[in-house]
């Protein structure tokens, strides 16, 4: 062979391959796997140009991608304070009272439905930590916020409003806004009035977040948008350089989408960068359980929970009939029983479905033993996102386990239960709403906490979630996912064994080597 651009040595490679499952020394040349052997067989592999490299025994594994994630429209999401850390009513009126403001207004993100404590969200409930200030609060889900009276008013918000997907300003009895906004479209009307970043400032911190994702150890991230200015800010980091990881990028379809957006986000499936493509369509089939939004076979609580984010449901399963037919895989946001039951009985319609593209549900946070079988049968990638447990209690306290009530947060995060099934799992943090570390989803996913009683994932089905399972959930189980000849020279090093070692220390464990197309992203000496 010719000689190799990196040779990586005193490793345990766990391959993934179930040709040669384990080795000592992979060879890299022009961004692929040249060949796999032995330390022994290192030297014959070299020339006077090759990066000879010794991972001093640390584990190298295929690359890990991030399954679920968002990175570009994560800029504006995790804009302003960060408010993850804050429990409870005092803490977030103590936050917002020394919070930076931008041209005037306080932006924060993060924020747990249960800091709240059970109290309705309302804009009085933090009024006294910045009177007459123009405040807009991400909670955390992602599908919901919080908009102070000053904000309502600049955002033109006097009312209820009608929307054409699943929304809501939230009201009081007397019809006032509560500054409760429920869903994308009812947020959108405060997001279209805040302060702008510039490009440049952006493209910089996506460029700074890819880096910082690299280097724990993730190479590819499937991400669940197109963040409005993707196609500006990607290009534009390429100018300078590589991008530290590879994207998969799929454009969001809602509601209301006619014969002529379909066409266009068809023919967006043609459009790739040097380390970037769009490749597939993402749809929302519900909301959250916290924002008693998610669909549900029945209420919630509250009384929520049953109805679709699309107002008919037919018409999402005939957007998706049409994408099918394209050969454009999707993607659906299904995280109630009913939702999840609704893209299921959508795939098993599609014609010709065995030999056309792979479709996904993302997030599945609770489905019944009826539900978990249908994956495998019907070929349905389960993307989920194991660091979200966090968010619930064992003891059922919290409130999106008090919202399902017993029984539906018994069966919550089942990612063992597909994986027994026979379901193909790919996992990943679905950044901002959780830690994009790709650490803490390996390590949460092998000791889920929260509602959820069942067991977790061994170690390399966790490891599988994360390489071979991600890689066949974006129809890449061909050139990425394995450490093979021909490969895609996507690697990751970590000091410890990650399908063996405890949890525990996974979480902590350093990652000795990032490895990207065959570019080294983090150590190896830079």
């Amino acid at each position: 062979m010719s000689a190799a651009d990196i040779v990586l040595t005193g490793a345990k490679v766990r391959t993934l391959d179930p040709g040669r499952p384990y080795a000592t020394a992979v060879a890299v040349r022009d961004g692929l796997i040249a060949t796999v052997g032995e330390d022994r067989d290192a030297p014959a592999w070299q020339g006077p140009r090759t990066r000879v490299l010794d991972l001093g025994g640390a584990t190298l594994t295929p690359g890990w991608a991030d399954a679920h994630s968002h990175p570009v429209w994560g800029l504006d999401i995790a804009d302003g304070t960060d408010l993850s850390g804050v429990t409870d009513l005092a803490g977030l009126r103590a936050a917002l009272r020394t919070a930076d403001r931008r041209e005037g207004w306080i932006l924060a993100h993060g924020l747990d439905h249960n800091a709240f404590g059970g109290r309705p969200v309302h804009h009085a409930l933090i009024e006294e930590a910045a009177p007459g200030v123009p405040v807009f609060v991400r909670l955390y889900d992602g599908h919901s916020a919080l908009a102070s009276e000053r904000a309502l008013r600049l955002a033109g918000i006097d009312g209820p409003r009608a929307f054409t997907q699943r929304a809501s300003v939230v009201c009081d009895p007397d019809g006032r806004p509560t500054g409760h906004l429920v869903e994308h479209a009812a947020m959108d009307l405060v997001t279209a009035v805040l302060p702008r970043t510039p490009d440049a400032e952006r493209a910089g911190r996506l460029a700074g977040l890819l880096t910082d994702m690299a280097a724990t150890g993730l190479t590819s991230a499937q991400v669940m948008d197109l963040g409005g200015d993707a196609l500006r800010l990607l290009p534009a980091i390429e100018d300078g350089g590589a991008l530290p990881l590879r994207l998969r990028l799929s454009p969001w379809c809602m509601p209301g989408a006619d014969a002529e957006e379909l066409a266009e986000l068809i023919a967006l499936q043609r459009v790739r960068g040097r380390d970037w493509y769009i490749g597939g369509v993402k749809f929302f089939m519900d909301g959250t359980v916290e924002g008693g939004t998610a669909w549900l076979d029945h209420p919630d609580c509250h009384g929520q929970g049953t109805e679709a984010f699309w107002p008919d449901p037919e018409a999402y399963s005939a957007a998706v009939r049409v994408l099918h037919r394209a050969g454009v895989p999707t993607a659906t946001h299904a995280i109630g029983d009913a939702a999840v039951r609704h893209v299921l009985d959508t795939v098993e319609s599609l014609p010709g479905r065995a030999d056309g593209p792979r479709h996904r549900i993302e997030h599945i946070e609770t489905v019944p033993d009826g539900l978990v079988g249908r994956f495998a049968a019907l070929g349905v990638v389960a993307s989920m996102q194991p660091p979200h447990a966090a968010y619930t209690r064992a003891d059922h306290g919290d409130e999106w386990s008090r919202r399902l009530g017993g029984e539906r947060a018994g069966r919550a995060w089942r990612c063992r239960a597909l994986r027994d099934a026979g379901a193909v799992l790919a996992l990943g943090s679905d950044w901002p709403i959780a830690h994009y570390d790709a650490r803490q989803v390996l390590a949460t996913a092998r000791s889920p906490r929260g509602a959820s009683p069942a067991p977790g994932l061994t170690g390399l089905m966790a490891l599988e979630g994360v390489t071979s399972h991600a890689a066949l959930a974006a129809a890449e189980e061909r050139t990425a996912g394995r450490i093979a000849p021909g490969f895609r020279a996507d690697l990751t090093a970590l000091a410890v064994d990650p399908a063996e070692a405890p949890s525990d220390e996974i979480a902590d464990a350093p990652v000795v080597l990032t490895v990207a197309s065959g570019r080294v992203t983090s150590g190896g000496g830079g």
